[in-house]
């Protein structure tokens, strides 16, 4: 089975594109929705980051306070290391048992939200990578209307994570997302006629 990374950096737009290739009928797993999962309450990573950080990263209905936690991996980064270190073991677990689940089916391709392909140096698990990019000024407004948080934090999540020019020469297909949504689909269709005619080489 061919797995097919999608990355990009916060507010590049990788869930846009991760939504047309469902819709083209893809099997599409988001990273995102499972680090969620690995949080939920009761779960063993959500247990480890309130044993180190206290109280102060829950909500009063006991679930994980994403804005306090995202506070914490802008403003020190051995914090952000700390987190990463009690979450990601349990994203990778629960993503190795969608692909399992979805290769038992005798799917021959699957895709999956990576977010942090590059910095996590796990690029080597997949066979193709999509690298979906934006202009700061976009990706910074993108943050700041969805996450509602300041333009220094927009910049501080991004200034976390490796740029665009770092990432592109190590990625098999570029999407530009700088708002036309139209554009974006016809990016993605012409990948996914790409992965019909089982031609996977650099574009």
């Amino acid at each position: 089975m061919i797995k097919v990374a999608i990355t990009g950096s916060a507010g590049s737009g990788k869930t846009l594109v991760c939504n047309r290739f469902k819709r083209l009928g893809l099997d599409v797993i988001f990273l995102d929705a499972l680090a969620r999962e690995a949080v939920a309450p009761g779960s063993v990573a959500l247990q480890k980051i309130v044993g180190h950080f206290g109280e102060r990263v829950l909500s009063p209905s006991g679930t994980l306070n994403r804005k306090v936690l995202r506070q914490i991996m802008i403003n020190d980064a051995q914090d952000r290391k700390i987190i990463e270190r009690f979450i990601h073991p349990r994203i990778t677990e629960l993503m190795n048992q969608q692909v399992s689940e979805v290769e038992k089916r005798g799917e021959t391709l699957i895709l999956v939200e990576v977010p942090l392909l590059f910095e996590k140096k796990i690029e080597k698990q997949f066979q193709v990578v999509i690298l979906v990019v934006a202009d700061q000024d976009v990706k910074v407004k993108r943050l700041i209307d969805r996450d509602n948080i300041s333009h220094r934090d927009a910049l501080g999540l991004l200034n976390v994570q490796m740029t665009d020019d770092q990432k592109r020469d190590r990625a098999d297909f570029v999407i530009t997302n700088n708002g036309s949504r139209d554009e974006v689909f016809q990016s993605v269709d012409r990948i996914f006629q790409r992965f019909q005619a089982k031609e996977t080489k650099k574009d």
